[in-house]
């Protein structure tokens, strides 16, 4: 058994129906990885003071039943899980403090945390919650966000984005895990821009037909190792004039999950997640995992 099979996948929950969707994804997630699933819940009213006392914490009664409310939580998210996977080890802990300093620290242990895209604090049109964004920006592992029920087939494949970052890196070995575990095929898109194309072709005038043959062949030399690393794995290569974020949410309308890397090469310095990460996140219809 490898050391990352050793690491379980830790998934979030806070009483939400996001969260109830993202149990039943994390817990089968674990299953395929041989992994025990760990539910945390963050405990945060155990914090909170009296508003006109702030030297004063809430009344122990309150807290108590606070705590009592989280255990309930918990208790019915490790049925559910058990209901998806019968046989999964399931372990639920609850831990004080913010929701998000939590889990990005339990990421730490973790080779996957998975969240809902919204909790109960959630509001109507804001689409992703601050959690999810928080873990992908922070987080130590890959962060799985869970945009409801799910309704993709099984056959369905997983989709991946491909450019030449660091984070491109992790997306793609990502991917390409998903889809074996999975047995379904990967569709790997990249996207390039007139930046993209040698300048002096295109004073000669050779235009975007040149361009986008030389996109194709970048993608099928960058890919040609993963190839041979994952022989299983089914291939599908998209090369398009088009932006990153656009291109990935069309392949998504048809895919089980979408994995992109937490910044791209356009990234700049300070700004921790990419703006197609932040896209995927607000508007993915399937389930995305942010890699790092």
């Amino acid at each position: 058994m490898s050391s990352q099979s050793l690491k379980p996948v830790i998934v979030g929950v806070d009483g939400s129906s996001s969260a109830v969707h993202a149990v039943r994804w994390a817990a089968a997630e674990a299953h395929r990885r041989n992994a025990r699933l760990r539910i945390v819940y963050a405990d945060v009213l155990s914090l909170v003071y009296l508003p006109d006392l702030p030297g004063y914490p809430l009344p122990v009664p309150y807290i108590q039943a606070a705590q009592r409310q989280g255990k309930e939580w918990l208790r019915r998210a490790a049925e559910v899980a058990k209901s998806e996977v019968a046989d999964l080890v399931v372990e639920t802990e609850m831990r004080v403090g913010q929701a998000g300093a939590v889990l990005v620290d339990q990421s730490g242990e973790a080779q996957l945390v998975v969240v809902g895209s919204r909790g109960l604090g959630g509001f109507t049109g804001l689409v992703v919650g601050s959690v999810a964004v928080a873990l992908s920006v922070h987080g130590h592992c890959p962060v799985g966000v869970v945009r409801g029920p799910g309704t993709a087939l099984p056959e369905a494949p997983v989709v991946v984005g491909v450019d030449e970052s660091a984070t491109g890196e992790a997306a793609l070995t990502t991917a390409f895990e998903c889809a074996a575990r999975r047995g379904v095929a990967l569709r790997a898109v990249h996207t390039w821009n007139s930046v993209d194309a040698d300048a002096a072709r295109w004073t000669e005038g050779e235009g975007w037909d040149v361009a986008q043959t030389d996109q194709e062949r970048w993608l099928a030399e960058h890919l040609a190792g993963w190839n041979e690393k994952f022989p299983d794995v089914e291939v599908h290569r998209y090369v398009s004039h088009d932006k990153p974020a656009r291109a990935l949410l069309q392949h998504a309308q048809q895919a089980q999950l979408v994995v992109v890397g937490a910044r791209g090469r356009g990234g700049f310095t300070g700004l921790l997640l990419g703006s197609t990460s932040q896209q995927l996140l607000q508007h993915s219809p399937c389930p995305v995992i942010v890699a790092r």
